[in-house]
């Protein structure tokens, strides 16, 4: 089981939101290129990085503070970036600059004949973000409830060949309420891909019941708040989920 620290980036700052609200925002660095060291040193083995400006803009705004993250550990680990990617040149860059995946969230609900141009246009490279709230999508950064259903959806993004699908409890994102194992898992039991849990990530029995669920199909979980406030060590999160991995 991996777990991938995020960095949330709004004008150029690492910074949470609570729920994906913007005004319920906290700044914890105002380097997101020394954050990145940091998450490297503590362990870290991929970073995921959303754009929070873009997410709300319709495209990359804090492309200053993503490439200085690259320029810090893009050669060392795969660097994920999510916000505001939604036409093929956008993707052509971010690859470009040194990303390894991008992920596209409400394009991909919206427009999904560009998601199937971007699989074919980058193979192995493409991550579906699925942010939902009682099993119903979310877009616009988590502005906008729709009416689709995530295993749906998630069924017919696997079909067009994406690398994995990243799923966020939006309702627990970022209040340290525990990750949504038993809404993970049904969504991975549904796919051959991967999934990637979000949202909620806030103590080590939240590490032991994903990897306790691993062999479900859930390769990873995104580690956000927790381990900025200190609620969560990650080094030692990630320790003891090579250790229950192994066993």
């Amino acid at each position: 089981m991996l777990l991938i620290p995020a960095i949330d980036l709004k004008n150029g700052h690492c910074v949470r939101l609570k729920q994906g609200l913007m005004e319920q925002v906290t700044v914890f660095s105002e380097s997101p290129a020394e954050q990145a060291q940091h998450w490297l040193e503590a362990g870290a083995r991929r970073l995921h990085l959303v754009d929070l400006d873009g997410a709300f803009a319709g495209a990359p705004r804090n492309r200053a503070a993503i490439q200085a993250i690259l320029n810090e550990v893009g050669d060392r680990i795969p660097v994920q970036l999510g916000g505001g990617i939604r036409d093929l040149d956008t993707i052509d860059r971010c690859l470009d600059a040194g990303l390894t995946y991008v992920i596209i969230g409400t394009a991909a609900v919206k427009n999904p004949g560009f998601l199937r141009d971007a699989c074919t246009a980058f193979p192995g490279h493409v991550i579906v973000g699925l942010d939902a709230k009682d099993g119903k999508v979310a877009t616009e950064g988590w502005s906008k409830l729709t009416g689709h259903e995530v295993v749906d959806l998630a069924k017919k993004y696997e079909d067009y060949g994406v690398e994995a699908i990243i799923y966020t409890d939006i309702g627990r994102d970022g209040m340290l309420t525990g990750v949504n194992v038993e809404a993970t898992v049904h969504l991975a039991q549904s796919l051959t891909i991967p999934v990637i849990a979000s949202g909620g990530l806030s103590s080590l029995d939240d590490v032991r019941a994903l990897c306790a669920v691993e062999d479900e199909g859930i390769f990873a979980t995104i580690a956000g708040r927790a381990i900025y406030d200190g609620s969560l060590d990650f080094q030692a999160a990630q320790t003891l989920a090579d250790e229950l991995s192994a066993a």
